[in-house]
């Protein structure tokens, strides 16, 4: 049997991976082809998955790496989350990176004993944020090896997504592309919003493959998380790359969107990420909230049991984060 193809989903935090991601899994569907799927997250809670598994078809699988596995080079558990895939005989894997993977590590995993005959490396697409990208160097000026980390990202991808291009000026674009052909000039750059691309050019020589007796018997079912790291505080989960952490808030009341919005935005550039399912005091329901780049978007969910925000950063000061998230909390309730 020809391996199987492995496309990877790198680019910095909030920079439309998952919108992507998604939008494989229905072109693959369209294709009649059958995907897999492997999520890696940052932190332990699983909030990216949960867009993933409402779009899964019956013959689609997936595997989550919660807690920063790929970032801290866990070889054994990446590769033994492929053989879990691999035992389902897709035509296609799809490899969600974390904002601040390398993606050659996993490209490396590949050429492991255990895997290397069944996978072969097919592509890297990268997502970027066109507000944001040229001021990631001053951003991170406090982190020098997520700054190599994240221009690495485009240096290695095959197809250079931009998103977030609606209302760009022709300056800022003409400047963006400057500084990313210099860092990559053998491939091709889409400007686009929400990964709006075609994808004909990402399923090029990948096709549907014949299965055995012993896959189409086997039920397909979403595999839980394969794991979760011991920290010795388990409210502040370090990040095992460079210096990003994360933090997980409880929500335990109805909150004011504006409010959230602000808070926020009063930690930028420490809060690289927010993300999480909220619900708000004007009635609209459980909203998944999501934060990049001072900017936020909201979008009614229904499927959403718990209620929780995550957020991402250097350096963050969780306390007083803590602090005057209770505030607004106590301030919920009081109304």
């Amino acid at each position: 049997m020809e391996p199987i193809p492995v496309i990877i989903l790198s680019g910095f935090l909030g920079s439309g991976k998952t919108t992507l991601l998604l939008r494989l899994l229905q072109e693959a569907t369209r294709r009649g082809l059958q995907p897999a799927v492997l999520m890696n997250e940052l932190g332990t809670i699983d909030v990216d998955g949960r867009l993933v598994n409402a779009t899964l078809q019956e013959n689609q699988v997936m595997e989550k790496l919660l807690d920063g596995c790929i970032c801290c080079s866990k070889k054994s558990e990446v590769v033994e989350s492929i053989e879990k895939l691999l035992c389902k005989q897709p035509d296609v894997i799809l490899v969600e990176l974390t904002g601040v993977a390398n993606p050659e590590e996993v490209v490396d995993m590949l050429t492991e004993p255990q895997v290397k005959e069944k996978v072969r490396f097919h592509k890297i697409l990268t997502t970027l944020d066109s507000y944001y990208y040229l001021e990631y160097t001053s951003i991170f000026e406090v982190d020098r090896q997520l700054v190599r980390t994240v221009k690495r990202q485009v240096e290695v991808a095959d197809i250079i997504i931009v998103n977030k291009t609606e209302d760009m000026k022709e300056s800022h674009k003409t400047k963006l592309l400057k500084t990313l052909h210099k860092q990559n000039d053998r491939s091709p750059i889409l400007f686009t919003t929400y990964s709006d691309i075609d994808l004909a050019p990402v399923f090029e020589t990948i096709s549907k493959r014949e299965k055995t007796e012993a896959a189409k018997k086997s039920p397909f079912s979403i595999v839980k998380p394969a794991h979760k790291h011991t920290h010795a505080n388990a409210n502040m989960n370090e990040g095992s790359y460079s210096r990003v952490q994360t933090y997980t808030l409880p929500v335990n009341v109805p909150v004011q969107p504006k409010k959230v919005e602000k808070l926020l935005k009063s930690y930028h550039p420490q809060l690289l990420r927010a993300k999480g399912y909220l619900k708000t005091a004007d009635k609209s329901g459980m909203q998944l909230m999501q934060y990049a780049a001072k900017r936020t978007e909201w979008e009614p969910v229904e499927d959403a049991e718990e209620c929780y925000l995550v957020l991402i950063g250097i350096d963050l000061p969780v306390d007083e984060i803590r602090y005057k998230w209770n505030e607004l909390s106590l301030k919920a309730t009081s109304r």
